[in-house]
């Protein structure tokens, strides 16, 4: 599996941006799909996190309320929708794919990973 993120850029706080995950192959369906971010100077962390059918989604704290995770399994592809931006979100937003149908987390478990996106929020 092959992942092209894109949608990032620059936005003032309070803004909004989607952000896309273009995947190649055939069994997409058959991927849970997350997003992490990695702010400068920091680790990368996790986002947001999706079931292969949607059905299952799942959010860091410091996002919930602000960010939807989506999937369109037709179009092999995975958004990601963020609203009311702040500063601190500023950071490159990477795609992964997970060979299980369950969403997670943590990092370890994801097999693919996209090139990544800079999100830049200006205060």
């Amino acid at each position: 599996v092959q992942l092209q993120a894109s949608g990032g850029g620059l936005v003032q706080a309070g803004g909004s941006l989607r952000l896309s995950c273009a995947a190649s192959g055939r069994t997409f369906s058959s991927y849970a799909m997350g997003w992490f971010r990695q702010a400068p100077g920091k680790e990368r962390e996790f986002v947001a996190a999706i079931s292969w059918s949607g059905g299952s989604t799942y959010y860091a704290d410091s996002v919930k309320g602000r960010f939807t995770i989506s999937r369109d399994n037709a179009k092999n592809t995975v958004y990601l929708q963020m609203n009311s931006l702040k500063p601190e979100d500023t950071a490159v937003y990477y795609c992964a794919a997970e060979q299980d149908t369950i969403a997670t987390m943590f990092e370890g478990e994801y097999d693919y990973w996209g090139q990544g996106t800079l999100v830049t929020v200006s205060s």
